[in-house]
């Protein structure tokens, strides 16, 4: 399951989205039009920026918005950023990789076969699913 962090992230992109290539958003719009608490999507925001996602502009005029296409910002790049890794154990992350605590083999280890076809089959769903599928559904 993902977070509420990252269901509100992707929520937020949504309506970045829409407005690609015209202009800054303000935090309070985006909130509002969302149903976001104003304070957790300003952290959210800021995250997103700090990874590529996002440019920020101050000043009159200024907000949120997307720096990169629609189409080039998958599911999974969000999830990973907001919640890390997507796969369901260390052991089998692309990008997290980490040894499993409790494993002394990791070619010996009977779930490790299982977890590798969980992450898998979510990769597919998560890597072919852009910010730009939000808005064209």
């Amino acid at each position: 399951m993902i977070s509420k962090k990252a269901k509100y992230a992707l929520k937020a992109l949504k309506v970045l989205a829409r407005e690609y290539e015209k202009g800054p958003l303000l935090i309070s719009n985006i909130a509002e039009s969302e149903n976001i608490p104003k304070k957790f999507l300003e952290a959210i925001l800021l995250e997103l920026r700090n990874h590529g996602i996002l440019q920020s502009q101050k000043g009159k005029g200024g907000g949120y918005y997307l720096r990169i296409p629609p189409d080039q910002v998958t599911f999974a790049k969000i999830i990973r950023i907001i919640d890390g890794p997507i796969s369901p154990t260390l052991c089998v992350s692309l990008h997290f990789y980490g040894k499993c605590d409790d494993c002394g083999d990791e070619e010996a280890c009977s779930l490790r076969e299982v977890m590798v076809k969980w992450r898998d089959a979510n990769l597919v769903v998560l890597e072919q699913n852009t910010l730009l599928d939000l808005i064209n559904n």
